[in-house]
């Protein structure tokens, strides 16, 4: 049976990743150590073994590592709020570079399979969407920290796999932070005039699609860079209509803008999204579209509500 550590599994792929792999079917054939800071926020019924990591602690790490002896390991645990990130880059730097650094060599130690989450970020936005060759150009301290980091687990000795994402999103019991569709619909429905921007382009990833992608590339061991993300290239003011349209909420109350109009701390890039034909090729994998993910968000928040 292999053994599968989840980093940041408090987290909403981590999360995800938990559900996944507690199904009957993985159940018999994979063992799951999820790991995370402080206590477990995840659904107790769930049948997997929960441990505390510190990621940023080598000694920490060096523990959790000789105790489970994991033979792969899913990194989704970072520092992602960009404008955080630009502000405190010490923290960044800890949390996203230095600590890869760590498991990467806990890793090399135990002869384990390392699969890296990272972002697209790390371009910057002028040539999207991008292959997994496109070179890399981060505009943001955030996107340069998730760059240090692909790089030093591309040099590592380990197996290793880096999953490329964009603009993740989902709902879980216990939710740590909203998304674009959530908030629409809250804003919408409280008649709330919200400004939404349509000069940028990012392929929305649903949270379930990002745990398969990364459980198959887990699966077959698949070496190498994979982009996983959503299918479709959408600015954020056309998820928020396409948000509107499925709940039959008021559109009028969506105000059509551009980046220029907010001041955000870091930089992003303008247009990225990804072109997923490796994935497809070698891992079959299928996402759903962003109105099939509204659908599956929608069955969620009423399960969690009733």
């Amino acid at each position: 049976m292999k053994k599968i550590l989840i980093t940041g599994a408090n987290g909403l792929l981590g999360q995800k990743l938990v559900n996944l792999y507690s199904q009957p079917q993985n159940r018999a054939k994979y063992q799951l150590i999820a790991t995370s800071r402080g206590e477990s926020r995840i659904n107790t019924l769930k049948d997997f073994e929960y441990q505390t990591l510190d990621i940023t602690n080598p000694d920490d790490v060096a523990f959790v590592f000789a105790q489970y002896k994991p033979n792969a390991v899913i990194h989704t645990a970072a520092l992602t709020q960009v404008d955080d990130c630009e502000t405190d880059r010490e923290a960044c730097w800890l949390n996203n570079v230095t600590a890869v650094a760590h498991l990467v060599k806990a890793c090399e130690m135990h002869h384990c399979f390392f699969l890296h989450l990272s972002t697209d970020f790390i371009f910057d936005g002028e040539e999207g969407p991008y292959t997994e060759e496109a070179k890399p150009n981060p505009v943001s301290y955030y996107g340069e920290s998730k760059l240090a980091a692909e790089e030093i687990v591309m040099k590592s000795q380990c197996s290793w796999a880096i999953a490329r994402t964009v603009l993740v999103y989902g709902i879980t019991e216990a939710m740590s932070r909203s998304n674009i569709i959530l908030w629409v619909k809250k804003s919408l429905e409280d008649g709330k005039t919200i400004q939404v921007v349509d000069d940028q382009l990012r392929s929305p990833t649903l949270a379930e699609d990002l745990a398969q992608g990364c459980a198959l590339i887990v699966e077959k061991e698949a070496e190498g860079i994979f982009n996983i993300s959503g299918k479709e290239l959408l600015t954020p003011y056309e998820m928020a209509i396409q948000t509107a349209d499925f709940f039959e909420l008021d559109k009028s109350l969506i105000v059509r803008t551009d980046g220029s109009k907010f001041s955000q701390t870091a930089k992003r890039p303008p247009r990225t999204g990804f072109i997923l034909d490796k994935a497809q090729k070698i891992l079959d994998y299928q996402p759903h579209s962003f109105k099939q993910g509204i659908a599956i968000l929608q069955q969620q928040l009423q399960a969690i509500q009733s």
